[in-house]
């Protein structure tokens, strides 16, 4: 059944249709909304934001447990819907409505331990006054989210948001606005009274709308470039904003590591969701010693993976159309570099699906290997051993996760890597951790959601001291006696000036 959204009508009447990208189907018909439009919502958000906040810890938290709890009951309706909008198989679509009902649960339960107000330490100067930290809600929070996956990555950004006391405004990918949509009537079902979290539907102007519409900070997730153009709008309004964008994560395979896990892990990790994840494993280095039993087992088990429509397809679709194109460039130029394709091969793409890949003997400077794929496409490089494996990885852009298959120096490598998360032993497993942050570093953006970091990352840290008693004498005047700041130097030469030991 196709969803039609005529409540927010757009200046113009303009509107779009969602489809599915395996079939066609239509899914839904939604507005254009405009600059006049968002400001609208975002006006609205600012009232029902005080409303939100007054609620206190215990009234958001009821409300966010009822929500959660609307999602799991209604799961089978929403992983449907994502099946039929973003083309990924029903068991995958189950996965993230399961990891966005886990993080919101963590989130309702731990946001008042995490941002209620802590004492703070005071100094010799300031003995008579006590500190404290509190930490307050921003206000409107706008999130832009993808389409990759559509419910678990924006609920990540609007539990913490709605955690810390925040209204939102959602702009959901153009791609899954039907889902976007679900999400925010699901809480305005247990949460009626107030406008808490909104939808606005339409491309990259209504997102840029957004960005200037005077929300408090804007969450997005996407590409790098479309990254710049965020930020560059939201720095109009000095807007700040968390970025999380794409990633070119690797895989490390040491000596000693689990050879079977880690080629089960890796084929899993690169291909599910037909690659389209940004924390896709894109690259694996496997050091030389434990190479080939790796490549034989990686090939074995992606020949396996099967693209479709049909309920026993073990991936979906291309989402995004042009992302074929991408692929099929990035394929081109690595067996021009005299890359091998050891499974699928310069005819995999095939609209709207890819078949998996599997390469060997390819250069650092192909462009799959610089640049993102979001398909199902893995380079397996031989390295000398796991020193030169991190220097590689190290070399890219990109910063947003990372996997090691190690025993003896596991710990060792995965603090050498230059990304915001690693999991070891295991691929993508912090994502699924709500008590983690979640981020990248360089070219992957900046900002975190999920777990502590992405809770006061909604919030504004307030810093109060008051005085408990009053002094003899006071340091901070004009009218202190000359001899006071004497009296004061000596005191901090006897606690400061002694040379440390050792």
């Amino acid at each position: 059944m196709a969803v039609t959204d005529d409540r927010a009508p757009a200046t113009g009447d303009a509107t779009f249709d969602s489809t599915s990208p395996a079939s066609g189907e239509l899914v839904g018909t939604f507005p254009v909304q405009g600059p006049e439009q968002v400001a609208e919502a975002v006006s609205r958000a600012r009232r029902a934001a005080g409303w939100w906040a007054g609620l206190g810890f215990d009234g958001r938290r009821r409300r966010l447990l009822a929500y959660k709890a609307l999602l799991a009951r209604r799961s089978g309706e929403l992983v449907d819907l994502v099946h039929r909008e973003n083309g990924k198989p029903a068991a995958d679509a189950f996965v993230e409505v399961l990891l966005a009902v886990e993080h919101l649960d963590w989130v309702a339960r731990k946001a008042e331990r995490v941002l209620r107000p802590r004492r703070a330490a005071s100094t010799l100067v300031l003995a008579n006054h006590s500190a404290s930290v509190e930490y307050q809600p921003l206000g409107v929070v706008g999130v832009i989210g993808p389409w990759n996956y559509p419910v678990y990555t924006p609920t990540g950004a609007i539990a913490s948001a709605l955690g810390a006391g925040n209204a939102v405004v959602f702009k959901p990918s153009e791609l899954t606005t039907a889902v976007g949509r679900f999400l925010a009537d699901a809480f305005a079902e247990v949460v009626p009274e107030q406008p808490v979290l909104q939808v606005v539907t339409g491309d990259g102007t209504t997102g840029n709308a957004l960005c200037q519409a005077g929300v408090d900070k804007v969450s997005f997730t996407g590409s790098p470039a479309t990254g710049r153009k965020v930020m560059a709008a939201c720095a109009e309004r000095l807007t700040p904003v968390v970025l999380e964008l794409g990633g070119k994560d690797a895989m490390i395979v040491d000596e000693d590591g689990d050879v079977d896990a880690a080629a089960e892990q890796a084929v899993w990790g690169g291909m599910a969701n037909a690659g389209q994840t940004c924390l896709a494993i894109e690259r694996v280095y496997v050091v030389d010693r434990v190479y080939d039993r790796f490549v034989d087992r990686v090939v074995e088990l992606a020949a396996r993976v099967r693209p479709g429509a049909d309920a026993d397809a073990d991936i979906g679709p291309i989402t995004l159309p042009r992302q074929l194109e991408v692929i099929r460039r990035q394929l081109a130029d690595a067996f021009e570099r005299g890359a091998r394709a050891l499974v699928g091969g310069p005819d995999a793409v095939r609209p709207p699906y890819v078949d998996p890949v599997v390469l060997v003997d390819v250069p650092e400077d192909a462009l799959v290997m610089r640049e993102e794929t979001f398909g199902p496409v893995l380079p397996v490089v031989r390295v000398r051993d796991a020193d030169e494996a991190v220097e590689r990885a190290n070399a890219s852009a990109y910063g947003l996760g990372a996997a090691v298959f190690a025993r003896r120096r596991a710990d060792h490598i995965a603090r050498a890597l230059r990304s915001g998360m690693t999991s070891v032993n295991s691929v993508l497993t912090f994502a699924g951790m709500p008590s983690l942050p979640f981020g990248g570093v360089g070219e992957s953006g900046f900002g975190r959601v999920h777990g502590p970091d992405g809770l006061r990352e909604f919030s504004r840290s307030k810093a109060i001291t008051r005085q408990r008693f009053p002094l003899p004498f006071a340091m901070l005047s004009f009218d202190r006696p000359a001899r006071l700041l004497p009296a004061v130097e000596r005191a901090m030469k006897l606690r400061h000036a002694r040379r440390p030991r050792g």
